[in-house]
């Protein structure tokens, strides 16, 4: 069983509003939830909450409502310094930036938020930032851009809010983010960050694991937590239509010690700064398939990464999409090309039997034969 204590402020049995004139009441309320329990412990439990609850509130109704509004709106500031941008959209089954903001304004309003709970000890808020500085194998498998379960257009119902919230919890959890959902709301948006492009980390690097093929929308992922920096990394193109990356890091009150390389890591990795026009990479496709960009604290794993990753070649992304879908097969255009042939040689044979073959008839007339019927004509007629 799981019980549920709600303690709200005592209102009057009755408010008088004087003609003309407004009246406005703020009720706090405070709601404070158990842990599964064995029936046995319903009572116990219950009073323990009902305590702890009333004890909350008493505390709260000393505070302005003014100040209760702005750490509230302070709170939601915090959780969307990370988060989705879509900048450019070229095809019906990428969701909207409407879409995905909504998507995750449901999930965090469903989920505990333990940072901001009062409660917690230094020890557990100290556990909780570091894990969302550094969630090792989150998010592993494809990037959800594209799971339209999991970034619906229209939600419009309750049911189907915790049924979304269970779909991605659930996802998360299987995808290697158990440590990011225990983090609660702070948590569930880095999840939700990383899954979204295919961004995972592993022992020593985080890596950028998009599908190549399906670089065509234009969007950006802020606020990605790499130890006490925030990366924000976005799929560009350029006016010819080509995906670039491009990578910032938000200013922080230590120096930047991260390094980036793009696919391969053929080139000599470069070290990131919090520079406000970032750093630009260019999308590189390898053969077999390997992540399209590297970043990590360690120069010197990024030095060594390239003699790991034993690739048969590398291409510009151009090169890729060409050798990927070449355009139609050869034997389709000798197809059309004889068909045009045949058609045109059809067409001059009718034109040849009409005017040059037997029993055609003549095309010009001389002015002479005009002239000889003529005279015939009016020799006939005398």
């Amino acid at each position: 069983m799981v019980v549920v204590v709600v303690v709200t402020k005592k209102l009057g049995s009755r408010i008088q509003v004087a003609a003309k004139s407004d009246y406005t009441e703020n009720i706090l309320s405070v709601v404070w939830t158990s842990e599964p329990i064995e029936s046995s412990r319903v009572e116990e439990t219950f009073s323990t909450l009902r305590e702890g609850a009333k004890s909350e509130l008493s505390e709260l109704l000393r505070v302005s409502v003014d100040e209760l509004v702005l750490d509230h709106q302070q709170a939601w500031m915090d959780l969307f310094i990370s988060g989705v941008e879509m900048r450019r959209i070229t095809d019906s089954h990428t969701p909207s930036s409407r879409t995905v903001n909504t998507t995750l304004y449901y999930i965090l309003s469903s989920s505990t938020a333990p940072l901001l709970d009062q409660r917690s000890s230094p020890e557990e808020r100290t556990r909780l930032e570091s894990s969302l500085n550094y969630a090792d194998h989150c998010f592993s498998g494809h990037a959800t851009m594209h799971a339209e379960n999991l970034w619906p257009e229209r939600v419009s119902s309750t049911a189907q809010i915790l049924q979304l919230f269970t779909l991605w919890t659930l996802t998360l959890q299987k995808r290697g983010c158990k440590v990011l959902v225990a983090a609660g709301a702070h948590g569930a948006m880095q999840g939700m960050v990383l899954s979204f492009g295919g961004l995972q980390f592993t022992e020593n690097h985080l890596q950028f694991q998009a599908d190549p093929d399906v670089l065509h929308n234009s969007y950006a992922l802020r606020g990605i937590h790499y130890n006490r920096d925030l990366i924000n990394l976005a799929v560009l193109l350029d006016v010819d239509g080509k995906p670039f990356l491009h990578v910032s890091v938000k200013p922080q009150e230590q120096p930047v010690k991260l390094y980036a390389c793009e696919a391969g890591c053929l080139n000599e990795p470069v070290e990131l700064t919090s520079e406000i026009k970032g750093h630009t990479f260019p999308v590189m496709v390898t053969q077999p398939i390997t992540p399209l960009l590297y970043i990590s604290t360690d120069l010197r794993h990024l030095q060594d990464l390239r003699h790991t990753l034993h690739l048969k070649a590398i291409l510009a992304h151009e090169e890729h999409m060409a050798n990927r879908y070449p355009g139609l097969p050869f034997l389709f255009w000798f197809s059309v090309a004889s068909l045009i042939t045949l058609f045109h040689l059809f067409l001059f044979k009718l034109i040849y039997n009409e005017y040059c073959g037997p029993g055609a008839k003549p095309f010009f007339r001389s002015k002479v034969a005009s002239r000889d019927e003529d005279e015939c004509d009016a020799r006939s007629a005398a």
